[in-house]
């Protein structure tokens, strides 16, 4: 099958979290599989744009109401990445370096969808499956189906993957008019609580709808932002698929950004040779556990939290703990974190802001991975953290419910606690603490227990086959 990826990311190319990793992985391995896929995404101006070679595949002009705009379309040349890839380029809107977070992103949004809708509009041949990443390329199966000018595309599939609903992309209708003429007949198919919705126009319009792990598709049922009603009257055509990580990328055997290679017979060696490493570096202690949060600083991970939980875990446990936290985020909670830093001398660090190298060396090195989320529509830290061996420490939520079993139940490699608290994240922390020191065999048995656990991407690329298979032309 031939399979176009529409999505405002892609790692490497550029990355603001999860959905980058899945946009970077799921196409290569669905090549892999034997299918055609490519990727499509702006045209960041990332170290990526620069480092490669690329070909112009097409020019176009289109119009975002009454300004008209050129956008060009290039090919990375080498297919480095595994898959094809292409960058629209937009003057003026997509030629930035930062993914997000400016004002005029729903216009960028909006062109850049266009922009890609009039391309495939140019193509001798049709793609099996459009399949759109989130809602920044929400309005594509809409526009697919009901702009005039794109009748010839409305036969083509789409499914929509929703790698967080908590981001929706809400529009005012005075914004309608960025829209190609469409038919206002079907602008319920737009509409969610008096607003245009991209997402939920998204599940509205979409052929097929994916979540990235099973339990978030349930929650989404209660606990959507709004949405709860149309996942509910939705449900027959929405599914659960839960990501994969790149088991070439994330592989402590091969990792070139980690200090001492290992494996899964010498898993307890190899940890604690990193973890020396990477303790040296950070002033803490080797001989303690390492307890390590990854990820960004915002209350849907439940950043808030760690400057109390730490300091109450230090606290409590008479420095019997260590703790490393990377990260950036809400300026409140970088400020909390910093000054805990006088404090515990010895005991805790943090680094503010994000190293992908630096990450691979803290999931090497860590005994523990702490995952408080609240909202986890997957996760990949904790599958990232089993490969490695390092156990995760997660709150019943989401994905981390899919991925993580508690030590308590039967074989289970994880711990787990079910509400976003301080008190529950200093028990987690206690029970970790004690299986560090108290129960060596246990945690040598779940060490090499995770290490072995499939969570790569062929699995899924097969239940994605099943999906779009699954669809009536």
């Amino acid at each position: 099958m031939e399979i176009v990826h529409l999505s405002f990311e892609c790692y490497p190319v550029a990355k603001a979290g999860g959905l980058g990793d899945v946009v970077g992985a799921l196409p290569k391995y669905q090549v892999k599989a034997g299918h055609y896929a490519k990727v499509i995404m702006p045209m960041h101006r990332t170290k990526f744009l620069i480092a490669n070679d690329w070909d112009v595949d097409f020019k176009g002009r289109a119009n975002l109401d009454n300004w008209w705009f050129d956008y060009t379309i290039i090919k990375e040349r080498h297919n480095t990445l595994g898959f094809d890839l292409y960058l629209v380029d937009i003057n003026g809107l997509l030629d930035r370096e930062n993914i997000y977070g400016y004002d005029d992103d729903t216009q960028r949004y909006v062109a850049f969808q266009i922009a890609v809708i009039n391309w495939l509009d140019q193509w001798e041949h049709k793609p099996d499956i459009v399949h759109c990443h989130d809602y920044h390329v929400g309005l594509v199966p809409f526009m697919m189906k009901y702009c005039y000018q794109y009748n010839r595309l409305a036969s083509i599939p789409t499914v929509l993957t929703i790698h967080n609903a908590q981001y929706q992309g809400w529009m005012n209708w005075d914004q309608s008019r960025f829209i190609p003429a469409w038919d206002t007949w079907k602008g319920g198919l737009l509409e969610w609580g008096g607003v245009i919705n991209p997402l939920a126009s998204a599940v509205k319009n979409a052929w097929r709808v994916n979540t990235v792990s099973w339990s978030y598709m349930e929650e989404l049922r209660w606990n959507s932002n709004g949405l709860e009603a149309l996942f509910e009257y939705e449900r027959g055509k929405c599914s659960g698929v839960l990501n994969g990580i790149d088991a070439e990328v994330w592989d402590p055997e091969t990792d070139k950004f980690i200090e001492h290679s290992y494996k899964v017979a010498d898993v307890d060696k190899g940890k604690q040779k990193n973890k020396e490493a990477l303790c040296k570096e950070f002033n803490l202690d080797p001989q303690k556990p390492l307890i390590v949060f990854i990820g960004r600083l915002v209350g849907e991970k439940a950043a808030d939290l760690l400057p109390d939980a730490i300091a109450s875990s230090l606290y409590g446990m008479q420095g019997y703990v260590n703790f490393l936290v990377l990260g950036s985020g809400d300026p409140d909670v970088e400020w909390q974190l910093k000054q805990l830093l006088d404090t515990f001398p010895g005991s805790y660090n943090v680094m503010i802001g994000y190293n992908e190298a630096l990450s691979h060396r803290m999931y090497a090195g860590a005994d523990f991975l702490l995952m408080p989320s609240r909202v986890e529509p997957c996760g990949l830290n904790q599958m990232y953290s089993m490969r490695y061996g390092t156990v995760p420490m997660v709150r019943s939520t989401g994905g981390l419910i899919d991925t993580v079993t508690d030590m308590g139940d039967w074989q289970g490699w994880g711990i787990r606690f079910n509400q976003a608290s301080v008190g529950d994240i200093v028990h987690a922390v206690s029970r970790a603490v004690g299986l560090y020191y108290d129960d060596k065999k246990s945690l040598t048995r779940m060490r090499k227990h995770m290490m072995q656990i499939d969570n790569s991407w062929e699995k899924s690329v097969q239940q994605y086959f099943n999906i779009y298979q699954g669809i009536k032309i």
